[in-house]
């Protein structure tokens, strides 16, 4: 996180006592657990997988993507650590999941955001390569349902790169925000310091011709939360699953400035704050999110 922190220039919203309060982030993943740094922030679950009614995580994923979003910095700080969350488990023990269950959360979301005060949904999970999902599928229907409602939806590009028309579902969705890594040459480690699937970040344009990703933000070697306890609580994980609350949490520190805005205007507006990487827009999106640029004065 600390990383993360110099790239986007994070320190500058928290100097002007933008910490992400009152905004709420549904996180649709593979659950949350009970970890020290995120406390008693967690306000709502719904498990798509075993239907419990607690707060747990099962796989790590879901923890360590609320972690990046809004650790509260008893270790470590993520974007928006005052921020609250509703947790949409959508994913089993090992990180798998299906379409079915994704539906399921989404559809939760659809009838029950509202009661939660929620403002931002953030989808760190996506299909595979060669997964032919298209823009008329029912899950790109569902988030686009989602933005309708005025939430701002914010999905991974995938990890499916470095080809073209790469981005995976729901990200190939022209209303949502899609987000790739600023940093996927770094590669994706093992965990045993052996580096894999360079360039990995979904590529765009989308089947449908449409522009993508439409950020992006670091994803690589990324330090936060997981599910165990003691030594164990802390984890190093990438991919575009950690880029997007990179960016679901600038959003809610955005909001906690603006609470008004409209979710078009944080889409326009992480337009027209992005920095240019001199990259291709296939690559790149719009530029890469500098929070300084973004919260602003305007």
């Amino acid at each position: 996180m600390q990383r993360v922190s110099r790239l986007v220039r994070l320190s500058y919203a928290h100097r002007l006592g933008l910490y992400g309060q009152g905004v709420v982030v549904a996180v649709v993943d593979s659950g949350i657990a009970r970890h020290t740094d995120i406390g008693n922030r967690l306000i709502a679950s719904a498990d798509m997988v075993n239907y419990r009614k607690d707060f747990y995580d099962d796989n790590g994923h879901g923890t360590h993507v609320a972690g990046i979003i809004g650790a509260d910095g008893s270790t470590f700080r993520g974007m928006a650590p005052a921020c609250k969350f509703v947790s949409v488990k959508v994913l089993d023990r090992y990180g798998g999941g299906k379409i079915g269950n994704v539906l399921a959360g989404l559809e939760w979301l659809y009838d029950n955001a509202h009661r939660y005060n929620v403002r931002i949904i953030n989808i760190s999970v996506g299909t595979p390569a060669g997964k032919d999902v298209g823009e008329d599928s029912e899950l790109v229907r569902m988030v686009d349902m989602l933005w309708n409602r005025g939430y701002v939806v914010l999905a991974a590009a995938g990890n499916n790169g470095p080809d073209s028309y790469s981005v995976g579902a729901p990200g190939i969705s022209r209303k949502i925000i899609t987000v790739g890594a600023s940093d996927d040459a770094m590669g994706i480690s093992d965990g045993a310091g052996c580096q894999r699937m360079r360039n990995y970040s979904g590529r765009g344009p989308t089947n449908a011709c449409i522009k993508k990703p439409d950020i992006v933000a670091p994803g690589s070697r990324i330090l936060s939360c997981n599910n165990m306890h003691g030594k164990r609580r802390y984890s190093v994980k990438s991919g575009t699953s950690m880029a997007t609350p990179v960016v679901s949490g600038a959003v809610a520190l955005l909001l906690s400035k603006y609470p008004n805005m409209t979710n078009m205007e944080v889409k326009i507006r992480l337009k027209d704050t992005a920095v240019d990487m001199g990259l291709v827009h296939s690559v790149q999106g719009w530029g890469m999110l500098d929070v300084q640029r973004l919260i602003g004065d305007g």
